[in-house]
């Protein structure tokens, strides 16, 4: 059965590649950032010359926008468009038209004489979207993606505005901005040969990445603990297959131990993670870090090697490669309850207050129906080590046909103060959210054009991912609070997890890496193949499905990225393997 599934998995595979260049190279994937609608990131490990805080206006002329602004507002009504994501949400609200969009559209009207149109942008193909967008000269005056390689493609033919001078220029006028994104993000991306800046990152909340989950009352039904360790792991999934008719009856032949998606280089993160030197430089790693997925770090290999053998042994979704981006058949089974494990962003389950996984579980399962948090992919050095971006999340940039860059300038601006990101996040009391006791916040279930189609709104709140309340004594005592009609203490443990043995990713600022330009959407379709027939290969052809398409990534474009990181880095940082303090 498996080598038939092989060749499903072939055949589906080849012929959506062969769409894909039919089509010029298609979109990315759904994930393809290293924390999609995920959390993850607080802490700034780039430098900073200074305290982006302190009011720095002697730097500039009294009025950097020449007579433009009047108390903070233009003179004459100014238009602009910003992008937003269309998730595709069941029972959503409209990501143009809601609760939200509506009380920005007034602020910014009332603060600065703003008209702001929002323009949406699917997801899960966004990178494709944004290419369309981008080549025709119709893309919204504030873009933002995940993928940079496009930003840079698009600035080397003239169809992106240089930021450097906007931002320094208008310092004066966009404090909260400076305060919250500080010089870290804003120059994150500033190139250190010519001093063009494309892009301005954006910043995580928290470092949440990655957890994997379990059916609690699975365990306590076969008797079994939570594994601490990847071979207690395959023993419990072993016991869930071989005690299927006991945990679902007759729909035992639905049964599926562990489940990952076609995106496995995210979806399995943190096993792959385990495989890596928790001790890797600073070097190695930065070399081939091009690809957020680990795809050419070493270790990477043996790690797909042991999904290999879980998928033959039948502990694995046999259809796993067959359903892509924005697909809800993998979800819709663990709603059903046919899912036993499965590795996600750190808070999957809870999310999507009613419509969430562990909601619908409750609803179709039975009340004990719980998915649980454990964490037991150890490394070689008995740790846990989880390896997160540093705190950047999402680039902004503005295309060349955006003629009002001081307006968007203030649309950022105003995104970022405080009192924006926390009554986007929490809307209204009684209608998105109660205060408890403690002063705690209590997400509950919201309805209408009050619904957030994104955790804690980070599509409205674009500078910004992860819950950030004004106090963070309230925002810490609120996380476990912010997922409706789940126990508090299930998040908790969640984010004590995905806070274990981290690694914090640097800046490695050496340039533009010209060979990366253009290339993403294509080597990350390449490298998502190479993961899928990995994994679903007979055992005895592991090696060569491997081999044979680590080859022809490497050939497509991923070994001259490798060979021109080390050429910069080199040139850059000498024979060191490691990154100046």
């Amino acid at each position: 059965m498996k080598k038939k599934m092989f060749k499903k998995v072939t055949a589906a595979i080849l012929a959506a590649c062969l769409m894909m260049s039919l089509t010029a190279c298609g979109g990315n994937d759904a994930q393809n950032s290293g924390t999609p609608a995920t959390d993850a990131g607080t802490t700034d490990t780039g430098s900073s010359s200074g305290d982006a805080g302190t009011d720095n206006s002697g730097d500039v002329a009294a009025d950097p926008t020449n007579g433009e602004l009047v108390d903070g507002k233009f003179l004459e009504t100014r238009h602009i468009s910003v992008e937003v994501y269309d998730r595709g949400n069941d029972g959503g609200s409209d990501p143009t038209n809601n609760m939200y969009t509506q009380w920005i559209q007034q602020q910014m009207l009332e603060k600065h004489n703003v008209e702001v149109e929002f323009v949406a942008v699917p997801r899960w193909t966004e990178v494709e979207q944004i290419n369309n967008l981008l080549a025709a000269g119709n893309a919204p005056d504030i873009c933002l993606t995940y993928d940079y390689p496009t930003i840079q493609t698009y600035a080397n033919m003239g169809g992106v505005l240089d930021l450097s001078s906007y931002v320094d220029d208008y310092k004066s006028v966009l404090p909260n901005m400076w305060n919250w994104l500080t010089e870290t993000n804003i120059y994150w991306d500033k190139s250190p040969t010519t001093g063009e800046l494309w892009a301005i990152e954006t910043k995580l909340a928290t470092t949440n990445r990655i957890n994997t989950f379990v059916r609690k009352d699975w365990l306590d039904a076969l008797g079994l603990s939570e594994p601490t360790t990847k071979q207690e792991f395959e023993d419990m999934l072993i016991a869930f297959r071989d005690n299927a008719d006991t945990l679902l009856g007759a729909d035992a032949d639905k049964m599926i131990p562990y489940s990952v998606s076609f995106d496995v280089g995210w979806r399995a993160a943190t096993l792959i993670e385990s495989f890596i030197d928790p001790n890797i430089s600073d070097y190695e790693y930065y070399i081939n870090g091009f690809d957020d997925r680990k795809y050419t770090e070493n270790g990477t290999k043996e790690a797909v090697r042991l999904l290999n053998k879980w998928y033959n042994d039948g502990l694995m979704w046999d259809d796993f490669a067959l359903y892509g981006s924005g697909d809800s058949t993998e979800d819709d089974m663990m709603k059903a309850g046919y899912v036993g494990a499965f590795t996600h962003n750190w808070d999957y389950p809870y999310r999507n207050g009613e419509d969430s996984i562990m909601a619908n579980l409750k609803r179709l399962v039975g009340e004990d129906a719980t998915y649980v948090v454990v964490d037991p992919f150890e490394d070689s050095k008995g740790t846990h080590t989880k390896f997160v971006s540093g705190p950047i999340d999402r680039k902004i940039f503005f295309p060349s046909t955006n003629d009002e860059p001081l307006a968007c300038l203030l649309y950022i601006d105003f995104i970022s103060e405080p009192e924006t990101i926390q009554y986007l996040q929490l809307g209204d009391e009684g209608v998105t959210h109660n205060v408890l006791d403690d002063g705690a916040v209590e997400v509950i279930a919201a309805t209408g054009d009050a619904i957030q189609n994104s955790g804690f709104n980070i599509d409205m709140t674009i500078t910004c991912n992860g819950l950030n309340l004004i106090d963070p004594e309230q925002t810490a005592k609120s996380i476990a609070h912010s997922y409706a009609s789940v126990d508090p203490a299930l998040v908790e443990d969640a984010n004590k997890v995905a806070q274990t043995d981290i690694r914090i990713g640097k800046n490695v600022n050496v340039g533009a890496i010209e060979a990366e330009e253009g290339m993403g959407p294509q080597l990350s379709d390449l490298r998502d193949r190479a993961y899928d027939l990995s994994v679903s290969a007979p055992v005895d052809q592991f090696d060569a499905v491997w081999d044979q398409n680590m080859a022809d990534y490497l050939s497509a474009g991923g070994q001259a990225i490798i060979d021109e990181r080390i050429e910069k880095w080199q040139a850059t940082f000498g024979n060191s393997d490691s990154l100046p303090e």
